[in-house]
Protein backbone atom coordinates (compact mmCIF):
# COMPACT_ATOMS: atom_id res chain seq x y z
CA UNK A 1 0.00 0.00 0.00
CA UNK A 2 1.23 3.62 -0.86
CA UNK A 3 0.34 5.80 1.96
CA UNK A 4 -0.86 8.65 -0.21
CA UNK A 5 -2.55 6.86 -2.74
CA UNK A 6 -6.07 7.36 -2.81
CA UNK A 7 -7.55 3.68 -3.64
CA UNK A 8 -4.87 2.51 -1.19
CA UNK A 9 -6.54 4.86 1.63
CA UNK A 10 -9.95 3.63 0.16
CA UNK A 11 -8.80 -0.30 0.05
CA UNK A 12 -7.67 0.34 4.15
CA UNK A 13 -11.15 2.06 5.18
CA UNK A 14 -9.79 5.92 5.32
CA UNK A 15 -11.74 7.04 2.80
CA UNK A 16 -15.39 5.96 1.12
CA UNK A 17 -16.34 4.39 -1.57
CA UNK A 18 -19.55 2.36 -3.06
CA UNK A 19 -18.22 -1.11 -3.09
CA UNK A 20 -19.85 -3.06 -6.27
CA UNK A 21 -18.35 -5.89 -5.70
CA UNK A 22 -14.84 -7.31 -4.28
CA UNK A 23 -12.70 -10.69 -4.41
CA UNK A 24 -9.29 -11.43 -2.41
CA UNK A 25 -7.44 -9.64 -5.00
CA UNK A 26 -10.05 -6.86 -7.00
CA UNK A 27 -12.48 -4.75 -5.46
CA UNK A 28 -15.01 -2.93 -7.94
CA UNK A 29 -16.26 0.76 -7.11
CA UNK A 30 -18.83 3.54 -8.20
CA UNK A 31 -16.71 6.38 -9.73
CA UNK A 32 -17.71 9.46 -8.06
CA UNK A 33 -17.37 11.32 -11.30
CA UNK A 34 -19.06 9.25 -13.78
CA UNK A 35 -18.75 9.38 -17.71
CA UNK A 36 -21.88 7.07 -18.70
CA UNK A 37 -24.76 5.98 -16.64
CA UNK A 38 -23.00 2.71 -15.17
CA UNK A 39 -18.89 3.74 -14.48
CA UNK A 40 -17.02 1.72 -12.44
CA UNK A 41 -13.80 1.22 -11.19
CA UNK A 42 -12.19 -2.32 -11.36
CA UNK A 43 -8.98 -1.73 -8.88
CA UNK A 44 -6.37 -4.61 -8.18
CA UNK A 45 -5.99 -4.63 -4.37
CA UNK A 46 -1.91 -4.81 -4.67
CA UNK A 47 -0.70 -1.28 -5.68
CA UNK A 48 0.62 -1.81 -9.13
CA UNK A 49 1.21 1.77 -10.28
CA UNK A 50 0.06 1.47 -14.21
CA UNK A 51 -0.72 -1.40 -15.95
CA UNK A 52 2.95 -0.80 -17.52
CA UNK A 53 4.24 -1.52 -14.26
CA UNK A 54 2.69 -5.27 -14.18
CA UNK A 55 5.06 -8.75 -13.89
CA UNK A 56 5.22 -11.96 -15.82
CA UNK A 57 4.16 -12.92 -11.73
CA UNK A 58 0.66 -10.32 -11.94
CA UNK A 59 -0.66 -12.48 -15.24
CA UNK A 60 -3.32 -14.19 -12.91
CA UNK A 61 -4.26 -10.59 -11.40
CA UNK A 62 -4.24 -9.39 -15.01
CA UNK A 63 -6.50 -11.73 -16.15
CA UNK A 64 -8.92 -11.73 -12.67
CA UNK A 65 -9.43 -7.67 -13.75
CA UNK A 66 -10.57 -8.71 -17.53
CA UNK A 67 -12.51 -11.84 -16.33
CA UNK A 68 -14.47 -9.47 -13.83
CA UNK A 69 -15.37 -7.37 -16.83
CA UNK A 70 -17.20 -10.41 -17.99
CA UNK A 71 -19.18 -10.77 -14.48
CA UNK A 72 -19.59 -6.98 -14.35
CA UNK A 73 -21.40 -7.18 -17.65
CA UNK A 74 -23.23 -9.97 -17.02
CA UNK A 75 -25.37 -8.51 -14.27
CA UNK A 76 -25.82 -5.19 -16.18
CA UNK A 77 -29.75 -5.56 -17.11
CA UNK A 78 -30.75 -4.87 -21.06
CA UNK A 79 -27.73 -4.52 -22.99
CA UNK A 80 -24.38 -6.54 -22.35
CA UNK A 81 -22.66 -3.69 -24.17
CA UNK A 82 -19.88 -2.53 -22.09
CA UNK A 83 -16.76 -0.07 -22.53
CA UNK A 84 -13.41 -0.34 -20.56
CA UNK A 85 -10.34 2.19 -20.63
CA UNK A 86 -7.29 1.89 -18.82
CA UNK A 87 -5.35 5.30 -18.83
CA UNK A 88 -1.51 4.82 -18.45
CA UNK A 89 0.58 7.91 -17.61
CA UNK A 90 -0.44 11.65 -17.04
CA UNK A 91 -0.49 12.75 -20.81
CA UNK A 92 -3.68 10.67 -21.94
CA UNK A 93 -5.17 11.05 -18.55
CA UNK A 94 -4.17 9.08 -15.62
CA UNK A 95 -4.69 11.55 -12.53
CA UNK A 96 -4.32 8.27 -10.16
CA UNK A 97 -1.31 6.27 -10.23
CA UNK A 98 -2.59 3.21 -8.88
CA UNK A 99 -3.51 0.61 -11.88
CA UNK A 100 -7.77 0.89 -12.72
CA UNK A 101 -9.64 -0.02 -15.34
CA UNK A 102 -12.94 2.13 -16.12
CA UNK A 103 -16.14 0.08 -16.89
CA UNK A 104 -18.57 1.94 -18.90
CA UNK A 105 -21.73 0.70 -19.65
CA UNK A 106 -25.60 1.37 -19.31
CA UNK A 107 -25.94 3.65 -22.65
CA UNK A 108 -25.03 4.01 -25.86
CA UNK A 109 -21.52 5.38 -26.76
CA UNK A 110 -20.25 6.13 -30.08
CA UNK A 111 -16.94 8.32 -29.16
CA UNK A 112 -14.27 7.26 -27.75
Amino acid sequence: MELSCVFCKILTGQLPAKVIKQTDNLIVIDNIAPKAAIHYLIIPKKHVSDITALTPDDAMLAGEIVLMTKELSADLSGSQAFRIIVNNGADVGQSVFHLHFHFLAGQKMLDY
